[in-house]
Order: C-alpha cells, then sequence, then structure tokens
C-alpha cells in the first residue's frame, strides 16, 4: 500500500507542477491561494495525516500578520496552509527538494541562506511591505526542524518584521500524534535524513494526527524582537508541554 500512496504523491506533485506552470500564470492572488490551500490539504490526506486546530478563537482580528510555529518536518508548511495559506519564509536547501522545492518557490516560499546575515537584511524589506499590504508571512524561527518533544532556540532577526510592519505575531504550536496519543516517531525530520527518506518513513507508517495549538496572538507595540522572540517560544513550549529556561538568539 505504501506503494501505492508513493504513486499517488508523485501524481498529485505532478498536477502541481502543471497547476503552478500553467494555472498560476492566468489567475489572481486570492486564486492562488484557493489552489495552494485544496492542496495541500489532498497531499496530506495521501500522505494520511489529518489535521486537527485547537483554539481558533485565538486568530488575530486582523489579516496581516506574522506566523511563528516550531519546526518539526517539512509537513509543517502544508498543514499550516491547509488551514490558511501564508507566505513563508525557508531555509535554501528547501529549494534542492525533488520537485517540491519548486512547488514551494512558486507557492510564494522566499528562500533564506542559513547564517548569511546579507540575506536576511536583503529580505527583510521585501517581508515588511508584504505583510504591510495584507499578507500572512510565517516562518520557523528555529532555523531547522528539531525532533518532537524538544523546541530549539529562536533567532529573533526576522522578528523584526512585524515591529517595522506594525503588526501582530501569531503564534502556533505543532505537533504529530499516534493513535494512542503519543508523539509520532515517524513525523521527526532531522539529522542526516533526506526528503525521501522521510516521505518513505512517512507513507510506511500509520496514520498521524497533526495538532495544530492557535495561541493568543502577541502584541508588539513598543516591543524589541528579542523579547517578542522569547514570549513566543515560551508560549509553544508551554503548549507542547515542555518547561524550559526560555532560550532566543539574536
Amino acid at each position: 500500500m505504501s506503494s501505492w500512496r508513493l504513486l499517488r504523491v508523485l501524481l498529485h506533485l505532478v498536477i502541481g507542477l502543471w497547476t503552478c506552470a500553467v494555472v498560476f500564470p492566468m489567475t489572481d492572488s486570492a486564486g492562488r491561494q484557493r489552489r495552494i490551500r485544496l492542496w495541500s490539504i489532498q497531499l496530506l490526506a495521501i500522505c494520511r495525516v489529518q489535521v486537527t486546530l485547537r483554539n481558533p478563537q485565538n486568530s488575530v482580528a486582523a489579516a496581516r500578520a506574522l506566523i511563528v510555529a516550531n519546526h518539526v518536518s517539512w509537513l509543517d508548511i502544508f498543514v499550516i496552509n491547509s488551514i490558511q495559506t501564508c507566505q513563508f519564509v525557508g531555509k535554501s536547501d528547501i529549494r534542492d527538494w525533488p520537485l517540491l522545492g519548486w512547488l514551494c518557490e512558486k507557492g510564494g516560499t522566499i528562500f533564506i541562506a542559513r547564517g548569511k546575515q546579507r540575506d536576511v537584511r536583503r529580505i527583510f524589506q521585501g517581508l515588511v511591505t508584504s505583510i504591510e499590504a495584507g499578507a500572512r508571512v510565517a516562518f520557523f524561527p528555529e532555523g531547522t526542524t528539531a525532533a518532537q518533544g524538544s523546541v530549539l532556540p529562536f533567532h529573533a532577526n526576522l522578528f523584526e518584521a512585524a515591529l517595522d510592519a506594525k503588526a501582530p505575531i501569531q503564534p502556533y504550536a505543532l505537533r504529530y500524534l499516534d493513535q494512542h496519543g503519543a508523539l509520532h516517531p515517524a513525523a521527526d525530520f532531522i539529522g542526516d535524513m533526506t526528503f525521501a527518506q522521510s516521505m518513505l518513513a512517512i507513507l510506511k507508517a500509520p496514520p498521524m494526527k497533526a495538532e495544530l495549538i492557535q495561541l493568543a496572538p502577541i502584541d508588539t507595540t513598543g516591543s524589541h524582537r528579542r523579547e517578542l522572540a522569547v514570549i513566543a517560544r515560551s508560549s509553544i513550549a508551554e503548549a507542547l508541554g515542555l518547561v524550559e529556561k526560555d532560550t532566543v538568539e539574536s
């Protein structure tokens, strides 16, 4: 059955490629967002990932916001997009993923080279402009994926975009559970694991539930980016049941 699901994933990727190449140039932003959301929902269904949104009442009133979440897997982008599409900021490695990297790029993902401050400065003003224009920009402040049961230090740099755009921050806590409510081991995408290995592990594993916990929005008025990073990380760690010292990197 995993072979059949893999074939379905490949066919779904081909449909996504065709949509990006042929349909996107002829549709508006709202049309592209609808298609991205539907495509994400369908991909997760093929992978047997059921998404549950907790605390929907915590959504920010304003359409524009800076979305932040802990980072577990390549699935995270599609879990969030299945609820509401965002313009993601991702590490440049994603662009090299077979097929999916190109799809992420065409879906509006902005790529940053890890450890290159020049890259951060180059895209920063573009993020501010996007948020001011009403976009929901999302990024993973850990900068890389972490095994479930932990949250890495948050990088504070991109929190500055919310300050400049005078926009709130909407934090999400994300975890993947098995049928017994325990953390699902197949979700972890860490170490030297390749995208292909992760995909096969998910397709072979029992179904999982992606639990997306929408936390209280954070007002950015009069704050500093490091302070915002600490507050966001603390709220996410608490929602995941982790008791850790707040950690943040500039």
